[in-house]
């Protein structure tokens, strides 16, 4: 069996050629480092070289995603510590059409009207001692007015009735957001229940993350980065708590409006 034989001392390399090898090997990780690894993974690009590869984008959508995932276990936490420890109640808002008058009242009413109209002609023709001229007319005016108040009732109704019909939402929030600011808003959902809702944002696009939770479940339904509006329909997977988590990423404050409607329970601002 034949071993290699050992290097003579000529062929091994001497300490200065090992001091350039690591010196040069230095200052080529140096280099990445600032080129490639702070831009891709931190978003920190000193020398540009990462914006013109494109590394300098894919870090800031990392930090971004991990900004907004510290938020939500935030939110988590503090959720759960409401569960455990009841406090205040979380703000409603809520700008609910006033519920229609009962078309039953305004029939009641056009009844009450006819009915006294009736009685008072029963009256005049059956009493034997025939009443006055003026007391007659003030019987049919009195009748007249009643049957003229039950018809503005009924109207008034219908109209209210056909106006919450047009109108398809339930509730409309508009909020402001700040450059690096975030909020939240949630709706309370049974499992299987289908809300419609749309949102716009004026003064920039937003990133977004439209999400569950509740009693241990958590779910993301669909994430946006730089999206300027947003409708559709959001289908609970379980019951509890689901919406919307907005974040403004822009130089300049943003106003978002809310619409929501369908069936849910009331929509709440989490954050």
């Amino acid at each position: 069996m034949y071993n290699t034989d050992l290097p003579t001392r000529a062929e091994l390399p001497s300490t200065g050629k090992l001091l350039r090898s690591t010196l040069m090997a230095a200052v080529i990780a140096v280099a990445l480092l600032i080129t490639v690894v702070l831009p891709a993974e931190y978003a920190i690009d000193p020398t540009g070289a990462g914006r013109l590869l494109g590394l300098t984008e894919m870090g800031e959508i990392k930090t971004q995603l991990a900004e907004e995932a510290e938020l939500d276990q935030a939110n988590d936490q503090a959720m759960a510590q409401q569960a455990s420890q009841p406090s205040a109640s979380q703000e409603i808002v809520s700008d609910r059409q006033p519920a229609p008058v009962n078309d039953a009242v305004a029939q009641t009413a056009t009844s009450e009207a006819e009915i006294a109209l009736q009685t008072a002609n029963s009256a005049s023709a059956s009493d034997p001692v025939a009443p006055s001229l003026e007391d007659s007319d003030r019987v049919m005016t009195d009748a007249s007015m009643a049957l003229a108040e039950a018809l503005a009732t009924e109207e008034a109704a219908s109209q209210t009735a056909q106006a919450e019909e047009a109108s398809p939402w339930s509730d409309e929030v508009s909020f402001t957001l700040t450059p690096g600011e975030g909020t939240e808003y949630k709706l309370t959902m049974q499992e299987g229940a289908v809300a419609t809702f749309a949102w716009v944002s004026e003064g920039g696009p937003v990133n977004f993350d439209t999400h569950g939770d509740g009693n241990g479940n958590s779910i993301s339904y669909e994430k946006g980065r730089g999206v300027p509006e947003d409708e559709g329909e959001l289908e609970a997977a379980f019951t509890g708590n689901h919406g919307w988590f907005f974040r403004n990423r822009n130089d300049n404050d943003v106003t978002i409006v809310l619409r929501v409607g369908g069936d849910y329970g009331e929509l709440k601002q989490m954050l």
